[in-house]
């Protein structure tokens, strides 16, 4: 049976769980060999087994995407390990505690906007030279829905993940000849543990969540997985500075 990513290195940060972790195991079953990484060590452990579970050649590396030295470190393994990286899932992410703008302290922006944003940013810078070398590769980053329309009350969040899609256009468009395709993920809703922190005792957020998409359910992550790995693979080779929508039909009101 074909695989989607048969024979390709792949890395993806932010595995410890939630849509890394659900990508992760999708990667496994299409064939890729991975390198997983996490700031959560227990969770990227965990996902590590997982993977070899499914039979996939994997390993995890601790990483603070908010600092490069750390990334540099993350690519490196990556390349000493396996000689190349095909395709990045630039995953990891946080949300910020939930306040106005004038109320979010500069603590929660310039946290978030390290992870988010500067992370996605340090994570491609480390990993083009080494695509430019090989001669290609892939790269999928983790935007938002709230990085194509506004949300209140997660100022930074809104700002990282539109910084996102801005960012992942501009490489598109510089590296397209170089045969690098850089795209974005922009999930609705979706069952995560970062969700569920915020629908701790509220539960009538979860249907207000629901009942504003077209598809009246939250997303899986998994369904997100589903299409990282369509735009990590050959399948998707005339796509380029895209930011898919892949939530429920949200953003097409």
């Amino acid at each position: 049976m074909a695989v989607l990513l048969g024979g390709k290195i792949a890395l993806i940060t932010g595995a410890g769980s939630g849509i890394g972790r659900a990508t992760a195991l999708i990667f496994a079953r299409e064939g890729a060999t991975i390198a997983l990484s996490d700031i959560a060590a227990e969770g990227g452990e965990e996902t590590l087994r997982m993977v070899k579970q499914a039979g996939a050649e994997a390993i995890f590396v601790r990483t603070d995407v908010s600092k490069l030295a750390e990334v540099e470190t993350l690519i490196a393994k990556v390349i000493s390990t396996w000689g190349r990286i095909d395709c990045a899932f630039n995953n990891a992410g946080i949300d910020g505690k939930m306040a106005k703008t004038a109320e979010c302290t500069e603590e929660t922006w310039n946290r978030t906007i390290a992870v988010n944003l500067t992370g996605v940013f340090f994570c491609m810078k480390a990993e083009i030279p080494h695509m430019l070398r090989q001669g290609g590769g892939a790269i999928v980053n983790t935007a938002s829905a709230a990085g194509l329309t506004g949300s209140p009350g997660l100022p930074a969040y809104v700002a990282s993940k539109h910084g996102v899609v801005g960012l992942t256009r501009a490489a598109a468009l510089e590296y397209g000849r170089k045969k690098i395709r850089v795209n974005c993920v922009c999930p609705g809703p979706i069952r995560t543990p970062m969700l569920g922190r915020l629908l701790t005792n509220r539960p009538e957020m979860e249907q207000r969540f629901a009942s504003a998409e077209p598809l009246k359910r939250l997303g899986e992550p998994g369904e997100i997985g589903e299409a990282v790995a369509w735009l990590c693979s050959d399948a998707a080779s005339y796509v380029t500075g895209h930011a898919m929508s892949v939530d429920g039909g949200y953003m097409a009101k």
